[in-house]
């Protein structure tokens, strides 16, 4: 979730709103992320690594799944989150996938959450991933993808939806300005099988409307709201227009659509 561009990722964890983004997400995602681990068949005395792990809820899931003879390696920029997640068969560890060394072992899976999109060297940060698989193991991605839905309020029905889209549009241009890849979730099927991986299949996840979605909104935009009116993209009366609007509960916020890939490395021994 919080891997970084060298310029700085928008969305810092140093921030109070971090934690409640952290929630939203969880709410929002962590029930398609565990039907494709489950399907990949993570289990008892498997070894994972959760890249860019940001909050608890995948490690503890992960933890759960692997269970006291298995491993779980939970690596960030920030660790200052995932402290609670602190189990016997969890190591956390601040690492940046961009530029440190790969971790040492060979893992049945490796994760990432809404990480690659952020960061600036992802070819490398994916060779990385690939190759700490172990023969045999799963690669899985998720990644949004906001240009193949840019908007908050895809019914643009009155004015409360169209400043939540304006105020969106502000949101997609700060974070093209730090590196972010907008249009990057459609590319994970092909960037898998061009990194040797097999087995590659891919689907999305888009949430139109739900109390996480708009709790999500509300933290993002209080998280954002210096860079937005720094830059012109919206007005402090805007946005408290538009977090009046959220809080009456009737705004439906969408998410940019969730797109999972996955694939495995092959294993020479079967050839």
């Amino acid at each position: 979730m919080t891997e970084r561009a060298p310029d700085g990722y928008l969305l810092d964890n140093r921030q109070p709103e971090a934690g409640e983004r952290f929630e939203a997400l969880a709410a929002l995602f962590d029930g398609s992320t565990f039907r494709h681990v489950d399907r990949l068949g993570i289990a008892a005395g498997g070894r994972c690594w959760e890249v860019g792990a940001g909050g608890t809820s995948v490690i503890r899931g992960l933890a759960e799944r692997v269970g006291p003879e298995g491993y779980v390696l939970a690596t960030d920029i920030d660790t200052s989150w995932m402290t609670a997640a602190t189990a016997p068969q969890v190591e956390l560890l601040r690492h940046d996938i961009a530029a440190d060394a790969p971790p040492p072992g060979a893992f049945d899976l490796v994760h990432a959450r809404l990480v690659l999109v952020h960061v600036r060297d992802r070819e490398r940060a994916l060779r990385v991933m690939v190759d700490a698989l172990r023969p045999g193991g799963w690669l899985l991605l998720e990644d949004a993808d906001p240009a193949l839905q840019p908007l908050a309020c895809p019914d643009e029905s009155g004015p409360k939806q169209q400043l939540a889209n304006e105020i969106r549009r502000g949101f997609r241009r700060l974070l093209s300005e730090r590196g972010a890849d907008l249009s990057y979730g459609r590319r994970l099927p092909r960037l898998l099988r061009s990194a040797g991986l097999t087995d590659v299949q891919a689907d999305a996840y888009f949430p139109l409307t739900s109390p996480a979605g708009t709790a999500l909104e509300r933290a993002t935009v209080l998280q954002i709201r210096e860079q937005l009116t720094a830059k012109g993209y919206a007005t402090d009366a805007a946005i408290d227009t538009h977090l009046t609007n959220i809080a009456t509960g009737e705004l439906d916020v969408a998410t940019a659509p969730m797109i999972s890939a996955w694939g495995r490395k092959p294993d020479a021994r079967a050839n």
